[in-house]
């Protein structure tokens, strides 16, 4: 997000981004506000906006934001050939969504395109490329092993 800010991108481009962000840091604060440490989220809330806050001032050349953005790939193949390996070592899916798979997958490739046509921006673009690239994977093993299941959930005809 800070990188598509700094770059002046269009709220389309980045916005998604944005909500995502909310999301994931009220679950981070909620996560610890049930396990009952409300101060220690509050910790958490003020420690990750502040460093948004530094991330999206002039105090941070924008070569250090163009270098966490393309941190982001590597971070996308792990996390993806950790699920892919453990696909491949359970020879089958387990309970992944073939919806959410699919749409995953699909989000991406349109990602791809929209990036291109809103950003023109290439470092955005082979970002979307890497994770349609790894989604396809992922989707092709759910079809590779649709009809298998976990040992002791055999389908039934």
């Amino acid at each position: 997000m800070a990188y598509s800010i700094a770059h002046s991108f269009p709220f389309s481009a980045w916005g998604e981004a944005l909500f995502l962000m909310i999301q994931t840091v009220a679950i981070g604060f909620l996560i610890q506000h049930y396990r009952g440490s409300s101060l220690r989220g509050l910790a958490f809330l003020v420690l990750y906006f502040s460093l948004v806050a530094i991330l999206l001032s002039p105090v941070t050349p924008l070569s250090f934001v163009a270098a966490m953005q393309a941190t982001n790939m590597p971070a996308i193949i792990i996390s993806r050939l950790i699920q892919v390996s453990t696909n491949y070592r359970n020879g089958h899916t387990g309970q992944l969504s073939a919806v959410t798979v699919l749409l995953l997958f699909a989000g991406s490739l349109a990602r791809i395109f929209t990036s291109i046509q809103e950003t023109g921006d290439s470092l955005m673009a082979l970002t979307y490329v890497v994770s349609s690239s790894c989604n396809a994977i992922i989707a092709g093993q759910l079809l590779y092993y649709w009809n298998c299941a976990p040992p002791g959930r055999q389908k039934t005809e």
